[in-house]
């Protein structure tokens, strides 16, 4: 076997396979032999078929069927041969392939690059630091006290934190438009939870007033046709009720699974599910700080065929998650940023891996899927779910591993603290929903 390699662009490697036509030609001839004693064809009686016929009738398909067998293994030898290292299929052509006559052909694909890395000491790292206060505790008992508000309909005008239900028909320009119309529609009033000025256009309003008044759509309302315009609605008020908040007591805390009624466990147990969800938001923030660190340090050639994979496979996630939201689905294109920095950042990671010799600990692996259990009702099920299922595990395993990687590089960088609070760590982004 001849092996010649030429260097595309970037880490495109093309590589020209010359195969001895004896090679290919003893096995046609074995395999058509073979054939002889099992092959059925008019005018000759079982086993005695000439092996000229049989090459007449079965050459050409035994041929190809060898090519290709030939072509799989002698690559896979010539790969190896020449110490490297495919990224993605490659695009095999014969160039040559006449029984008689030296097999050619060339196969085209990409490498992966070698990646050195840099001195981990060189890099900067920001490592926010937070604490669950007890202030933080109250806070949470007073959103827990909110989601277990109930209304109790008043014979009076409407006030801020009242629930109002409510009949409205909403237009521009004197013309309804698509999902203005609705009717006994409960509004929270102070909630924030309409366009801007709606809820306070209902402040001071009693059941079964029927009035009208303009709001504008903010200019970046999600549906195009209304951003920006001024809309009427007509709107009758069904009722009013004002909010009944529980008190904070041992049916309150029994409500949330304390047994005792105890106040004192009810914050225990807040305090410990708030410290779990820190810590898990502390280390996914490090961990986007280490990688963007770690990206931004260490230039990356990546394989675009890594990169198509990674596309496609995020394009099907989306199609997934369109299926159960009307079928929304979106080009291949738009997921190519997210997929390079995904492969880059794995081509990187890997190598850190190897550098640090960094193995799975299976401690740390039953510790996190412990962590995750216990955010759900019967932890054991969760558990025995995960320890029975190799691809979730497996998936359990790379965040371990992505963990002891972000640690290793905390340990050789220059790592700055930036004190936070429980809120401001742990509350949306600006610009996301509540």
């Amino acid at each position: 076997m001849q092996v010649s390699v030429e260097s595309g662009e970037g880490l495109e490697r093309k590589l020209t396979i010359q195969v001895p036509a004896e090679t290919v030609d003893k096995e046609v001839e074995s395999r058509l032999s073979s054939m002889r004693s099992r092959v059925k064809i008019d005018g000759f009686r079982p086993g005695k078929v000439p092996l000229s016929v049989v090459k007449k009738q079965y050459g050409a398909s035994v041929m190809q069927e060898v090519v290709g067998e030939v072509m799989q293994n002698t690559l896979r030898d010539a790969v190896v041969q020449e110490s490297l290292n495919p990224a993605g299929n490659p695009t095999i052509e014969p160039t040559s392939m006449e029984p008689g006559k030296p097999l050619e052909y060339t196969a085209t694909f990409e490498v992966y690059p070698e990646i050195e890395l840099i001195d981990c000491a060189s890099l900067e790292v920001e490592r926010t630091t937070a604490e669950v206060a007890d202030a933080d505790v109250d806070k949470m008992i007073e959103t827990l006290l909110k989601q277990r508000t109930s209304y109790e309909v008043v014979e009076r005008a409407s006030k801020d934190g009242d629930q109002m239900t409510i009949d409205f028909d909403g237009s521009v320009d004197g013309v309804q438009f698509e999902g203005g119309q609705a009717d006994g529609v409960p509004v929270v009033l102070g909630s924030g939870s309409m366009i801007p000025g709606f809820e306070e256009a209902l402040v001071g309003k009693s059941a079964d007033e029927e009035f009208s008044f303009d709001v504008d759509f903010p200019d970046d309302y999600h549906a195009e046709e209304l951003k920006g315009k001024k809309a009427t609605f007509a709107t009758k008020v069904v009722t009013v009720a004002e909010p009944k908040i529980p008190e904070v007591d041992d049916e309150f805390a029994k409500s949330f699974g304390v047994a005792d009624g105890s106040i004192e466990t009810l914050k225990s147990d807040i305090r410990a599910n708030m410290e779990r969800e820190l810590r898990n938001k502390l280390q996914e923030t490090l961990k986007k700080n280490v990688m963007d660190r770690l990206l931004e340090a260490n230039d990356v050639q990546v394989p675009k065929a890594l990169v198509d994979q990674e596309s496609e496979n995020l394009q099907k996630q989306m199609m997934e998650a369109g299926k159960l939201q009307g079928g929304m689905s979106l080009p291949k294109e738009l997921f190519e940023g997210e997929a390079k920095r995904r492969v880059s950042l794995g081509l990187v990671i890997n190598e850190v891996v190897k550098k640090a010799e960094i193995k799975p600990q299976e401690d740390r692996v039953t510790a996190k899927i412990d962590d995750i259990a216990q955010t759900y009702e019967d932890p054991a099920e969760v558990i025995n779910h995960y320890n029975s299922n190799p691809q979730l595990k497996q998936g359990i395993e790379a965040l371990v591993m992505e963990e002891m990687v972000v640690e290793w590089i905390v340990d050789q960088a220059k790592v700055t603290d930036t004190p936070t609070t429980f809120h401001e760590l742990m509350k949306p982004e600006a610009g996301m929903p509540a």
